[in-house]
Formats: C-alpha cells, sequence, structure tokens
C-alpha cells in the first residue's frame, strides 16, 4: 500500500493525556479514565488532521522485560508509574482497537520497536507519532515524526533537516549520538564527560561510533558502547500485525465507551458513527 501509514506510540501519548488531563475523571464505575478520554481525544485529532490509510498504534509490555533490560539491568529502572496510569494502561489496547486501528504489542519488545517495524515494512509515507525523540533515528524522506507540541493539536514534523538542526547528526547516526551521549531518562551512562555537542562533533568527524572505536577512541569502555548502541536501536524485527487500510469504526468505538461507563466520550462517538 502507498498511502500513509500513521504509527502511534501509545505509551508515549497515554501518559501525555494522563498528565495533561484531572484525574479526577472518571468512568460510571468511578474508575480512573482521564488518560482514556485524552488519549482517544488524542486519536480523533490525529486521524483528523493526517487522514491516513491505515493506523497502527503501538505499546509496551510492563509486565515483561525485553532483552534490553536483561543485557543493562540498570534500563529504565526507578520508574514508578500511579496506579491510576498502570490501570488504564492495561486498557488502552482495548479502546484503540476499538477504533479499528492495529495494535502492536507482544512480550519482550517496546512500543518502539513497533514503530520501528511499521516504518520499515510500509511502502508508503509513514507518520510516527511520539513525543519520544528517540524516533529521531527513523526519520527518513519517507518517515516523518509527528512530535506534539501542545496536546496533538500543535505538531512538530521531525523531517532530516529537523533532525540535523536539534543533534547535530543524520538520523541514522541517532543511535551512536545516544549511546555517546548516554540518556539518563532510560539509565543510559554513555561514555564519560561526553556531552551532546562532543557526541555530534565525534560522529561528524568518524561516521559512526564503530569507526571511533576502531580507531581507538574509548578502548576501556568500547564493549560498552556497543550495547548502549544496540539498546537505543529500535528493532524492525518486531512482530506487526497485518497493516492494512483502518478506517475509524466509530460505531464499535461508541459501543467500547458506552460499555465501559465513559458517557461523555460515548456521546461525542455517536456523533461521529
Amino acid at each position: 500500500m502507498s498511502g500513509v501509514l500513521l504509527a502511534i506510540d501509545g505509551d508515549s501519548l497515554a501518559h501525555r493525556a494522563y498528565h495533561a488531563l484531572p484525574k479526577s475523571i472518571r468512568d460510571a464505575h468511578r474508575r480512573p479514565a482521564n488518560a482514556l478520554v485524552g488519549f482517544a481525544g488524542f486519536l480523533s485529532t490525529l486521524w483528523d488532521g493526517e487522514q491516513p490509510e491505515s493506523v497502527l498504534v503501538a505499546w509496551d509490555t510492563l509486565e515483561a522485560p525485553t532483552y534490553r533490560n536483561e543485557a543493562l539491568p540498570a534500563y529504565q529502572s526507578g520508574r514508578e508509574f500511579e496506579d491510576g496510569i498502570v490501570e488504564q494502561l492495561a486498557v488502552l489496547p482495548e479502546l484503540s482497537a476499538s477504533f479499528g486501528f492495529a495494535i502492536g504489542k507482544a512480550g519482550g519488545y517496546e512500543a518502539d520497536d513497533f514503530l520501528a517495524a511499521a516504518a520499515a515494512s510500509w511502502d508508503g509515507p509513514v507518520l510516527v507519532a511520539t513525543s519520544d525523540r528517540d524516533a529521531f533515528q527513523l526519520v527518513s524522506d519517507r518517515v516523518t515524526v509527528l512530535q506534539p507540541v501542545r496536546g496533538v493539536s500543535e505538531l512538530a514534523r521531525i523531517d532530516p533537516p529537523a533532525v540535523r538542526e536539534r543533534y547535530g547528526v543524520e538520523p541514522e547516526q541517532v543511535p551512536d549520538f545516544i549511546a555517546l551521549r548516554g540518556d539518563p531518562s532510560d539509565r543510559i551512562p554513555g561514555a564519560p564527560k561526553v556531552g551532546p555537542k562532543t557526541a555530534a562533533d565525534l560522529l561528524r568527524r568518524y561516521g559512526s561510533l564503530e569507526a571511533a572505536l576502531t580507531d581507538g577512541r574509548f578502548a576501556a569502555i568500547a564493549d560498552d558502547l556497543r550495547l548502549y548502541r544496540r539498546i537505543a536501536t529500535m528493532d524492525t524485527g518486531a512482530p506487526l500485525p497485518e497493516l492494512r487500510p483502518t478506517p475509524p469504526d466509530w460505531p464499535r468505538a461508541h459501543r467500547w465507551a458506552s460499555a465501559r461507563g465513559l458517557n461523555a466520550l460515548a456521546g461525542r462517538l455517536a456523533a461521529r458513527a
């Protein structure tokens, strides 16, 4: 298919919705609902704005470790989520499926991996909606990252020149850049005393992390840096569902929201059915 694929980082936008809307929002059964309501709004807004041929919504599997956790035990350690968002993350894939959209989720893989697999397998243009800058490694003449600025009503469109402007490297060098610079949010240490400018300078000089290591740079931690690069690289081998045309199924989404006790959301969806 040669139309536009919209690949959405579900976890990234779900956390954004959870922190953007009041936690007092609850369904008819008094269960937390702010992330559900906000995320449904994101889906509708993204669909209206982009009119893609196909939509994939990708999710982490919180209860299953990935090879990244096994290779680097400190990876993403120390992250604690409130019960309200954890409860909603468990049902958000169902909400997304009720729209008729494809779902990417499997133990051992992160949402990022499904975004990478989708971008690699789709023949036409790809839009990747995420707040995670690690996804800049996917950017190309065919793949654009949609980075929310305010909710999803304002989106920065990240193309290759934007990656160069922000990081000083090419999109395909982003995993090398992360390995050298480190990533505090993911607990990737990086190379000692190497910040963003030095990392970019090294990659402009050598072209790749491997070339810098071959030249003798960082000899004492070369294997560590190779590991950090592997951890920062999105896995295009994630098991994708079939990517096919997915026009929104508004009646089905309305029925799901109604059964969940999301009465105001159900009313909005009913108006589109």
